[in-house]
């Protein structure tokens, strides 16, 4: 027997980031995509969507063919929930063009995945579909990678200039515009900087000195002179829902030997993995470039576990786009890298009771090499 094979994916668009990147049109209600084989040996991609975002869905989607879910009407009649109704209305879709089997990505909720089976579809998950697809990204998606950036670039001049500007109480506090600059405060700063330009902001990191050890942890309390401050900001453009991701490390005041060692370290290892960033090359071999660097300067990879002792904690870095965090990471076994790849690098080094060093840009892979999106210093020292 013949089989006749379809594509589905499906979801809520706004927060479905993959059908999002298959159709580019933000929509809060449940849709689907569905890629129908045709007579000519070609492919027409239908959406099914709500009745109300029809003719917006026919100027702005990517999509040959826009329907509702009420021209696709089972015996019985569709649910009065609208999520149920979608799902119902592409099996229906799928039986009246005699599709048998169908293949869908790794994000299609379960409730599609039971109607089409209860219409005697088979059902495949191809774990890599849209993979590739999102991390190849297109010239549009690459300028609004860069503008994401440049935003970030925005706010994070202004987060290590106001900790560099302070001034320092007797206890070695930072005060600025005569109250306590907090990793919370600053927090707050960045997020209204942000929001002004565009940007929906999680809750960035602000780690200052032995808090910073652990690379992950965002801050509390107030900043001190004469300790590295992490500041790591991963806003996302409210319209264009693409992340920019950066960070870097400013000291209020003198810098100790020992931050300086591990500034230098971070700084070269930094270059050297960009340098490593180009098509074929893998996401182990830039993370193998960054351990060698640090190395050279007499620093290993680990968990930070001895007092004063800095190693490295994690990966390079990793892919970027919708998400923040995206295939493929640069780290042991990461795969080989593709033009289109916009990738962070962001080598650290963290020790108990010092805190942490961290530098992050991010890059996009070219045919010859890669474009570094970031043009911020990236000095302790910013006043």
């Amino acid at each position: 027997m013949s089989t006749t094979t379809a594509t589905v994916m499906a979801g809520i668009p706004a927060t479905n980031l993959s059908l999002f990147h298959a159709i580019r049109f933000k929509v809060g209600d449940p849709a689907a995509l569905i890629t129908l084989p045709t007579a000519s040996g070609g492919a027409e991609r239908l959406l099914i969507i709500r009745d109300i975002e029809m003719e917006r869905a026919k100027r702005n989607a990517k999509a040959d063919a826009v329907r509702c879910p009420a021209d696709f009407e089972p015996v019985g009649g569709l649910s009065g929930d609208r999520e149920t109704a979608t799902a119902q209305s592409v099996a229906q879709c799928l039986v009246s063009r005699g599709i048998t089997r169908v293949r869908s990505d790794r994000s299609l909720p379960l409730i599609y995945a039971h109607f089409i089976g209860k219409a005697g579809i088979a059902l495949e998950c191809d774990t890599e579909l849209g993979v590739l697809g999102r991390r190849a990204k297109d010239a549009q998606e690459l300028e609004w990678l860069r503008e994401a950036q440049r935003a970030t670039e925005g706010a994070m001049r202004m987060a290590c200039e106001t900790v560099a500007r302070a001034r320092a109480a007797a206890d070695g506090t930072l005060v600025h515009d005569g109250a306590p600059l907090t990793a919370e405060r600053l927090r707050a700063l960045i997020d209204i900087h942000l929001l002004e330009h565009g940007y929906e902001n999680p809750e960035s990191i602000v780690a200052c000195g032995p808090q910073g050890a652990d690379c992950h942890d965002h801050g509390h309390g107030a900043l001190h002179t004469g300790q590295p401050v992490i500041v790591d900001i991963f806003p996302r453009n409210r319209k264009t829902l693409y992340n920019g991701d950066m960070t870097r490390t400013v000291v209020h005041g003198a810098i100790a030997p020992e931050l300086a060692r591990m500034h230098a370290a971070v700084v070269e290892a930094k270059r050297d993995a960009v340098a490593a960033v180009r098509p074929g090359a893998t996401g182990q071999s830039v993370h193998e470039a960054t351990l060698a660097a640090l190395a050279r300067h007499g620093f290993a990879a680990g968990q930070p576990s001895q007092p004063r002792v800095p190693v490295i904690s994690h990966g390079t870095g990793h892919g970027i786009g919708l998400e923040v965090h995206e295939p493929p990471l640069l780290a042991m076994k990461g795969p080989e890298l593709v033009v289109g790849d916009v990738l962070t690098v962001e080598p650290g080094l963290y020790a108990l009771g010092i805190g942490g060093i961290r530098v992050e840009d991010m890059v996009a892979v070219t045919a010859s090499g890669c474009e570094n999106f970031n043009t911020l210093q990236e000095s302790l020292v910013w006043a």
